[in-house]
């Protein structure tokens, strides 16, 4: 290629530098959220690996048996011996600090054990703990009264590698092998699984995907409209190269290469951008945690490879744009008419709604449902439905515009609805950014809507109260140890009761009794009115739970006592205060007497929810929303932008003959209005439509509600962000369309 003709073809103008300009930052953009999107990805896979010995459950049950013959028993026959080879292990349901949900694993080893945990290695001794930084900094920072007094003597910290984040919360303490035996719960380990989610949560890894989906595809419009910007500009250069011979091919080679230049400019620049941007965005929490920087990094294989594919297309499109526009001596040859859209353009749509619409209908038969055939379907749906919209979108932007110029009253209203009529891809395209984003950020927040309230639960009469704690009491305690206990607890600052429950026999026996016995006198410490005047009364076990929603009450048991009766629960009440809980759930975890599971309250629901992943996915859900609404913004005032410039000589010949400036405005104005509002009810409704198939996929039990204000604030950005930008092109209609320009033309 003739270095000369390259130089006639790019260099001329303060208009082309900017043109190259615009292209290199849209290039520049699209890469960076491109290589941050990916990092995120692995990130998110990388965490997951570090924190699969978290999920580890070992081998069945290893509780100690009851006497032989006893009907009771609940574990083996033999209880499986503890070698060299093996640790028990057992996984404590919740371990609450605040409103702040820590990790806790027990583990029980030989001395000679061979077991290594990840990021410690050999088990900690009986009474010593290995905790993460971020908990370790939180124990020394709070009185061991209300945190540190739980786990025993610190031991270490758990190394990084072995952490899913860095404000991670987790400990492994120490135990007797008896201990863990009694407990029920626990399980033996010999290592530790690599497998990030051991299948249970694939679910939530389709949603990760499907939002990298939906932010990125934006992206992707927005590199395909900037690599277009000034393209009628670059056409009357490009017939002034064929009017002193060159060739068509050499013309769209150098277009190629005109555009290749800018994109690996912006390329490189998007690479630089990612790097600066990868510790901020690495601050951004995700299901209760930050990433590491590290684990966004992409590696320089994959940023060169992402630079390579995007300059490599940004040249064949401008390639193809130019050999398909027909360029000869005396300008474009033959005018590209767009092809008349059809109603076939909704095939991708319906397509993708059907393949949605499949992997629900999988995940409801059981014999049927497999993570290998639901994701793709989902993903793969949701992907062609994002397409589908862009496709029929012009389609729909032409029937509009039919009925648009039939009714037309004014000159921008006839010239705008013709436009629109003979080239609706074209003025579709311009708001296409903006009209999927408005899908995504539906998405988005309709998927959000799902999460429950958190609030604490009101007091009431006959049900837990808010500020009390309970736990089970450990088989073969005394009443007399329970006394204890109790005695104990009301010595503490914060803790105004401490209340025991009896039964017959322990709640985790087959003996266990559906009520527990109370002593009259301890009544109203739990909250309860309307006391029968006896010496015992009983509740409904149903009262200890927090789902319980009606109110227990309490049944009389005339002529009974306590004894023969064995403690099976206690419940601390305190003054409601975060510190008073904290530490009433530290006597109780560390008092020797309480059974697995761990202490809990009513407090405790919105930590406990299984709604608290969506939670942590809302976050990404609000950035995405954030992401989406800038890019397609950006695209629409480029998009708008290149429209003036690529029509600037018809628009001035406009002027010319005499029309206003303010008309050409309501042109402009009209153009990208018409197919906006055209689609945008559309993509509304299929934003919920998706968010709903997305959530019932996850789980049947949850319930889409209203969005939060936060979408219809995102809504109403979208539509000022449209309105701003084709604001911003009336400087460019004035400048471009002058008179005085005109003529020179």
């Amino acid at each position: 290629m003739n270095p000369g003709l390259l130089k006639l073809a790019v260099v001329g103008s303060r208009s082309a530098y900017g043109r190259l300009a615009g292209i290199a930052g849209g290039v520049a953009v699209g890469v960076c959220l491109l290589l941050l999107l990916w990092g995120g990805a692995n990130g998110l896979s990388a965490r997951d690996d570090r924190g699969a010995w978290l999920r580890e459950t070992g081998s069945p049950s290893v509780s100690v048996p009851r006497a032989a013959g006893d009907p009771s028993g609940s574990g083996p026959a033999t209880p499986v011996p503890l070698g060299s080879d093996t640790a028990l292990m057992e996984t404590n349901p919740a371990e609450v600090f605040r409103d702040q949900l820590i990790s806790r694993r027990d583990f029980a080893a030989l001395a000679s054990t061979t077991v290594k945990i990840p990021g410690i290695g050999t088990p900690p001794e009986p009474g010593q703990y290995y905790a993460s930084p971020a908990l370790q900094r939180l124990i020394e920072s709070t009185p061991r009264d209300e945190l540190g007094d739980r786990f025993g003597t610190f031991a270490g910290t758990i190394d990084d590698a072995a952490l899913p984040g860095p404000d991670s919360l987790i400990v492994v303490t120490g135990a007797t092998e008896a201990e863990l035996r009694q407990s029920g719960g626990a399980a033996l380990v010999s290592d530790f699984t690599t497998n990030p989610y051991g299948g249970s949560a694939a679910p939530y890894n389709t949603v990760l995907s499907i939002g990298a989906i939906a932010v990125f595809f934006p992206v992707l419009l927005l590199i395909s409209i900037v690599t277009g910007l000034g393209a009628a500009q670059s056409r009357e250069r490009f017939a002034t190269l064929r009017l002193i011979g060159a060739s068509p091919q050499v013309v769209s080679r150098i277009a190629a290469a005109e555009t290749a230049v800018p994109s690996l400019i912006g390329a490189v620049l998007g690479v630089g951008l990612a790097l600066l941007l990868r510790p901020a965005v690495a601050q951004i929490p995700v299901n209760g945690t930050r990433m590491f920087a590290a684990d966004l990094t992409t590696g320089w294989a994959a940023a060169a490879a992402v630079v390579a594919v995007v300059v490599a297309a940004s040249a064949l499109v401008a390639a193809r744009r130019t050999a398909r526009a027909g360029i000869g001596p005396l300008g474009v040859t033959r005018a590209v008419h767009e092809k008349t859209p059809t109603m076939w353009r909704s095939v991708p749509l319906l397509a993708g709604l059907a393949s949605m619409t499949t992997a629900i209908a999988v995940t409801r038969t059981p014999h049927l449902r497999s993570p290998l055939l639901e994701m793709p379907l989902l993903i793969g749906g949701f992907a062609l439905i994002l397409v589908g919209i862009v496709v029929v979108g012009p389609w729909l932007t032409r029937l509009v515009s039919r009925l648009g110029l039939r009714q037309a009253r004014s000159a921008a209203a006839v010239i705008a609805a013709s436009r629109i009529q003979r080239n609706p891809v074209a003025a579709f395209r311009s708001v296409s950014g903006l009209v999927v984003a408005v899908f995504v950020v539906s998405v988005f927040a309709g998927a959000s809507s799902i999460i429950e309230s958190t609030e604490a639960p009101p007091t009431t009469p006959g049900l837990l109260q808010p500020t009390s704690l309970h736990a089970t009491v450990d088989a073969g305690h005394t009443p007399a140890q329970m006394s204890e206990a109790v005695r104990h607890a009301k010595e503490m600052r914060g803790i105004r009761s401490a209340t025991v429950g009896y039964g017959p026999a322990a709640l985790s026996d087959r003996d266990a009794s559906p009520e527990i016995y109370l002593r009259a006198a301890d009544a109203p410490a739990l909250g309860f009115q309307d006391i029968p005047a006896t010496e015992i009364v009983t509740v409904d076990t149903s009262f200890l739970y927090f789902w319980t929603t009606q109110p227990r009450a309490l049944t009389p048991v005339p002529a009974a006592n306590l004894d023969g009766m064995v403690p099976v629960v206690i419940v601390l009440g305190t003054d409601g205060t975060p510190e008073a809980m904290d530490r009433a759930r530290t006597l109780l975890n560390s008092s020797g007497v309480t059974a697995h599971p761990a202490t809990t309250s009513p407090m405790d629901t919105g930590l406990q929810s299984p709604t608290r992943l969506i939670q942590g996915l809302a976050v990404l859900s609000y950035l995405g929303m954030f992401v989406a609404i800038a890019i397609a913004g950006l695209s629409l005032a480029v998009a708008t932008a290149s429209a003036v410039l690529d029509r600037k000589r018809v628009l001035g010949l406009m002027r010319l003959m005499g029309m206003p400036v303010s008309v050409l405005r309501r042109i402009i104005t009209r153009e990208a209005a018409v197919p906006l509002l055209t689609v945008l009810l559309l993509s509304v409704g299929l934003g919920f439509l998706v968010a709903w198939l997305m959530v019932t996929g996850i789980n049947d039990t949850y319930r889409m509600t209203w969005p939060a204000p936060d979408y219809f604030t995102a809504l109403g950005l979208s539509l000022l962000l449209a309105l701003g930008a084709v604001t911003a092109t009336f400087s460019l209609i004035r400048a471009n369309t002058a008179i005085a320009a005109t003529r020179f033309e």
